[in-house]
């Protein structure tokens, strides 16, 4: 099958298979899987890569399994993962590889497409960005009035931003605690004014990351932090304060930037799968070159498991069909990502780009319309705040939820035995959605009868559980590329591109349409009422402020 085909999953025999056996699923409960099988709980837990991942309280059997194997036979799951890795250009309707795997290549791999050894290419970037980071975090590199730099700013949005702050955050216990780190994306002017209310310009590093540099939004905000930084030390401040992760030298020299201190990606690495590549030079600052390269080295483990684990014990693959059956089959809308880590805060806003716009797709590869579901939505909060929240919900709300526990046995600072009551909650909440708690159990308390439907739990709800002794670099990027590879498997089934963004365009486009509009309260409206309407009340309130 041509990469540019694709199959309609909903017309093979093994989705037909999977359709027959769902209703009796529907039916059947979480408790009684585990009452018919004991060791159920071991059988369905498979590790990769340092992470211990425990499938069993999914809605999923043995039979089920082996047709979602085969459904991804069918659909050529594998074959086309085999493309990914080789570079082939698996991303069809622009026509480019798709290697985020080759970010993580260690060095000494080599990797040839389109007559270039990519590997040489990125090691040579990563080689730079350590440098450079060294000589941030030592004090070699100062700013224009010979002062340390204490604060890192990194502008971006999009993958340039949600990568790299998630996993400062994340990764924030190895950071230099003496620096200063935080993130612009936001075209509100709140963003960037609050970014560098407190800090010392002379003091103060930007990163602006734009692949074109050309994004509105970015553009914008690093005009803003020019604006500051040549108001307090001149304009000749600008490229000792200023460096680029981009590929358009020309714009980055114009805004004054030594092209020197260009960090360049590639076209075959999409926005939200560039974290672990220059983009994530705000990360290398934080916690070291070392360090960076063990979280790339978690990236790649995860990549060798889902490219050379045999299907029956692949992890990412599983991972990914029973996204697939949870969407298509059990008619479940949405995951729930819960984090017992506070360091993973922004884990969750980070897997709604990776897997909302990687497969928020309703055309396949062939350009036919879709007939079924595709990519689910993901939202989530770290526990235990999310139990005091919308867990509510969860556990007796009429829309079933999938859910994904992530917790580290180890904590980063222990206190007392919190990391142990984190614990018992992560475990508790997963039971409890799994199983619940039934009429006569609640009974056999003595709650009087009238409030015995309302401490019902109808338990049933999937969840899988992911766990790792600590919150490291390379139990992060494992955790990454797990999710990564997940993606990958649901958009190959559903037969979609996975690693385009058509759908963010319009937007943009008509946004600079408008914009003009709302700057000249004498041009001529030509866009539908509402909007119209809209654009001369923000006129008049504008012009009050």
């Amino acid at each position: 099958m041509s990469i540019r085909e694709s199959i309609d999953p909903s017309r093979t025999a093994a989705w037909q298979r999977l359709a027959a056996l769902a209703p009796a699923l529907r039916e059947k409960s979480l408790r009684s899987l585990f009452g018919d099988d004991p060791g159920r709980g071991p059988a369905w837990t498979l590790d990769a890569a340092g992470l211990m991942v425990d499938f069993s309280k999914q809605r999923v059997t043995d039979d089920a399994m082996d047709a979602l194997l085969a459904l991804a036979s069918e659909c050529g799951v594998l074959e086309r993962r085999d493309a990914m890795f080789a570079g082939t250009h698996i991303n069809t309707t622009e026509d480019r590889s798709v290697l985020h795997t080759a970010l993580r290549l260690p060095p000494g791999a080599s990797l040839s497409v389109d007559g270039s050894d990519v590997v040489a290419e990125v090691n040579d970037v990563l080689d730079r960005m350590a440098d450079f980071s060294r000589r941030v975090r030592d004090g070699q590199w100062t700013g224009a009035s010979g002062k340390r730099i204490r604060n890192v700013i990194n502008i971006g949005i999009g993958g340039s931003d949600l990568g790299p702050a998630m996993a400062y955050l994340a990764l924030r216990f190895y950071s230099d605690r003496a620096m200063t780190f935080r993130f612009v994306s936001n075209v509100d002017p709140t963003d960037i004014s609050e970014a560098i209310r407190d800090l010392d310009p002379a003091e103060t590093l930007f990163i602006v990351a734009s692949k074109t540099f050309g994004t509105q939004e970015t553009l914008t905000n690093a005009k803003a932090a020019r604006e500051w930084v040549v108001n307090a030390l001149g304009e000749s401040a600008v490229e000792k304060h200023f460096v680029a992760v981009s590929t358009n030298a020309e714009r980055v020299a114009a805004f004054g930037i030594d092209t020197a201190n260009m960090f360049g990606f590639w076209d075959w690495v999409g926005g939200r799968y560039s974290m672990d590549s220059a983009i994530g030079l705000s990360t290398m600052i934080a916690v070291g070159p070392d360090r960076f390269h063990e979280m790339l080295a978690g990236f790649h483990a995860m990549d060798q498991h889902f490219l050379h684990a045999d299907p029956t014990v692949n992890v990412p693959l599983r991972m990914g069909l029973i996204a697939v059956w949870n969407r298509d089959f059990l008619d479940i809308h949405t995951n729930a990502v819960l984090p017992y880590a506070e360091f993973l805060a922004r884990f969750p806003a980070y897997l709604q780009q990776l897997t909302m716009e990687s497969n928020g797709k309703s055309v396949r590869l062939d350009g036919a319309q879709v007939d079924y579901n595709t990519g689910a939505i993901f939202w989530g909060e770290p526990g235990t705040n999310g139990q005091h929240s919308f867990y509510q919900l969860l556990h007796q709300g009429t829309e079933i939820v999938a859910c994904d526990f992530i917790l580290f046995a180890q904590a980063l600072e222990p206190v007392f035995d919190m990391q142990d009551m984190l614990a018992a909650n992560a475990l508790a909440q997963a039971a409890v959605l799994a199983f619940g708690r039934t009429a006569e159990e609640v009974r056999a308390e003595g709650v009087p009868e009238e409030l015995v439907p309302h401490k019902v739990m109808p338990g049933n709800r999937p969840s899988t559980f992911i766990l790792a002794p600590r919150l490291e670099p390379h139990a992060l990027g494992a955790l990454i590329a797990l999710y990564e590879h997940s993606v990958f498997v649901q958009g190959a089934v559903w037969g979609i591109d996975s690693f385009d963004q058509w759908g963010v365009e319009l937007g943009k486009a008509m946004a600079n349409s408008i914009l003009p509009d709302l700057q000249d309260a004498d041009r001529p409206l030509t866009h539908d009422s509402s909007t119209d309407a809209l654009i001369r009340a923000y006129q008049s309130m504008h012009a009050t402020g």
